[in-house]
């Protein structure tokens, strides 16, 4: 391994990616080249080689900026599950790889949906390691760990897929607890890190949010359970240090993801949630969904995503779960947002929102 010195001007001309937003520059140092084997979540100064899918990189302050050839980025290794677009893992060396997310995620890609283009190609130029020569994580710049004693409503929404409706439905019921009184956090405990959907449940009116990035993973793919786990305490436990009267959570991707289903079924993420809302396309995922939710004695109090949409589709949910659907009107009504047992407003008692 060779250890170069890492100029501050290097550092300055190079667009740093969202994925790396709580990294701190100033703890850069040098860089790190030869044969290494990078981990998940390690700095790595690249230049872009070609452009492919991800025209744009989605920098630390959320802005997507424009991406040249040539041009040198910051970004995290890190793995990607994503049936919409690539399915990428982190490579066993420094040699070239893609561009696996527009948030800025190193890996090398392994299979992508029809409908993407080819991959970025990425030239990593070396680790971006700190003062004494070792390669920085984002472990390194995360959040505390965070033992959990929930003392709040948390509130859970999942979905049957990529896509299915899960970041909207949760923006609204934030929203709908906003209008009813309450202080509300919200927290995207998996997938792939990106600005939309942090920045869209802060537009909401969530007065603080995090996400898997803050507590030092540019992605949750592949990750463990106690991982997982550990990113479910330490992000409830730091919301509700701010004081917050609800939280609102989001589960990444569908409910046969690898990581989705380890989690939802772990026994920490049962005595978390005080209820699970189920966000599907059609109605028989959104039938099979809540099947898979009640097996695992998960409170699924009703059904969202782009179902509603069909007032058809949506009626054949209801008549098949027994469940109310609510649409994205409904979810920011705060009467309606409050209907599942949200106490009224934050001085009242802390009743859970619970299944019927």
């Amino acid at each position: 391994m060779s250890v170069l010195s890492l100029s501050p001007a290097m550092l300055a001309t190079a667009k740093s990616a969202f994925s790396t937003r709580r990294a701190n520059t100033s703890a850069m140092k040098n860089l790190l080249k030869g044969p290494l084997q990078p981990r998940p979540g390690d700095l790595v100064l690249a230049q872009i080689e070609s452009i492919g899918q991800h025209k744009r990189l989605q920098l630390s302050n959320g802005r997507p900026a424009q991406l040249f050839e040539n041009d040198t980025v910051i970004v995290a290794y890190g793995h990607r599950y994503a049936p919409d677009q690539f399915e990428a893992e982190v490579p066993p060396n420094l040699d070239a790889c893609h561009l696996a997310a527009a948030g800025g995620l190193a890996a090398r890609v392994l299979s992508q949906h029809g409908a993407m283009a080819p991959p970025t190609k990425l030239q990593p130029l070396g680790l971006i390691g700190d003062g004494r020569g070792q390669p920085l994580n984002l472990r390194d710049f995360a959040l505390p760990s965070s033992t959990m004693n929930v003392a709040v409503p948390v509130l859970a929404v999942v979905g049957t897929c990529m896509n299915s409706g899960k970041t909207t439905a949760a923006a609204h019921l934030i929203h709908g607890l906003n209008c009813a009184g309450h202080r509300v956090g919200a927290a995207k405990v998996t997938g792939t890190g990106a600005p939309a959907d942090v920045s869209l449940m802060a537009d909401a009116g969530a007065s603080a949010v995090l996400d898997f990035t803050d507590a030092g993973h540019a992605s949750t793919y592949l990750l463990e359970v106690p991982d997982l786990e550990a990113i479910l305490s330490t992000l409830i436990g730091h919301l509700q240090a701010r004081d917050v009267s609800a939280i609102v959570i989001e589960v990444a991707d569908g409910l046969y993801q690898r990581e989705t289903a380890s989690l939802l079924e772990s026994e920490r993420f049962r005595a978390s949630v005080s209820g699970v809302l189920m966000a599907a396309q059609d109605s028989l995922g959104a039938t099979a969904g809540v099947a898979w939710l009640r097996e695992r004695q998960l409170p699924v109090v009703g059904i969202a995503g782009l179902l509603t949409q069909s007032p058809l589709a949506s009626r054949e949910a209801v008549a098949a779960t027994n469940l109310p659907v609510y649409s994205l009107v409904d979810l920011r009504d705060a009467r309606i947002a409050m209907a599942p047992g949200i106490p009224s407003a934050p001085a009242s008692a802390p009743t859970l929102w619970v299944a019927a």
